[in-house]
């Protein structure tokens, strides 16, 4: 029978407190046996290179890995800020890079999670609640939909509440601003808590995160959707335009980068057919 004691499963040697990291890749369950192979290959190499870069001795780590995912507790000492931001930096560089000349569908993009907390080994894995607070912000609704809606960006971040306050909130120990991060809520499972998502490269504050989107409901099939980047505007920018009335909702999305001193940035432009504004 197994004891509660200080040298049981559950007793005072058991217990440790440790950074921990979760990946996951998107897509994967659909792709073929090829690629899989590839993405596991690629999950395993960007890693390696990523805690060298972040100078995380990977060997150190202990792990659970899943085919597409992995799950690692770092050994005590393990720097936060390292893993927030020369880690996820070095691994976002060399998610660019292996997915250079691929087709969009054969990208290898990742969702990837921190957090700090109490976990032990046991017989099938890890035990405790960090584990699977860690689990419920990597596959969370709001991290997903930054992934999918960000289409060029091949990692997306979720921090716990832990790791955002101690290491980004009002801090200096990394290069990540503060607001390049967004709050989001996390309801997976059993589980109900926040978390804040990053995503090297884009501005999540610009995905729609609407309760829609995160529980998943239908949306209009006849949706009128549209989302443009511009990165000088001159004259005139507009991101739609309809000649005459529009029945359907419209969502548009603008990314604008310079407005020269006469140019013009129109979100909707409505007018007859061969009309005015």
């Amino acid at each position: 029978m197994a004891t509660n004691g200080k040298d049981g499963p559950g007793g005072a040697r058991a217990f440790a407190r440790r950074l921990l990291l979760s990946v996951d890749a998107k897509g994967y369950g659909g792709a073929d046996t090829v690629r899989q192979h590839q993405f596991q290959e690629a999950i395993v190499r960007l890693l390696e290179l990523a805690s060298d870069a972040a100078g995380l001795n990977r060997e150190k780590w202990l792990t659970q890995e899943g085919g597409d995912s992995l799950f690692a507790v770092l050994p005590e000492g393990a720097s936060e800020p390292a893993l927030v931001d020369a880690f996820m930096r070095s691994l976002e560089a060399g998610l660019r890079a292996f997915n250079i000349g691929r087709e969009t569908e054969a990208w290898l993009r990742l969702r990837a999670a921190v957090h700090f907390g109490e976990t032990s080994p046991a017989a099938n894995g890890f035990a405790g609640s960090a584990p699977v607070e860690i689990g419920r912000i990597r596959d969370c609704a709001a991290l997903r939909a930054a992934l999918d809606q960000l289409a060029e960006a091949p990692l997306a971040v979720g921090l716990s509440a832990t790791v955002f306050r101690d290491v980004v909130q009002g801090k200096a120990y990394t290069t990540i601003r503060e607001n390049e991060f967004r709050e989001v809520p996390v309801k997976e499972k059993e589980y109900r808590g926040a978390a804040w998502i990053w995503v090297p490269g884009a501005d999540v504050r610009q995905v729609d995160l609407s309760p829609a989107v995160l529980e998943g409901e239908p949306r209009n099939a006849n949706l009128v959707r549209s989302k443009v980047k511009v990165n000088n505007v001159q004259g005139r920018a507009v991101v739609v335009r309809a000649e005459g009335a529009v029945a359907n909702p419209i969502e548009a999305i603008a990314d604008i980068g310079r407005v020269a001193r006469d140019g013009e940035v129109i979100g909707v432009d409505l007018r007859a057919a061969g009309g005015k504004p």
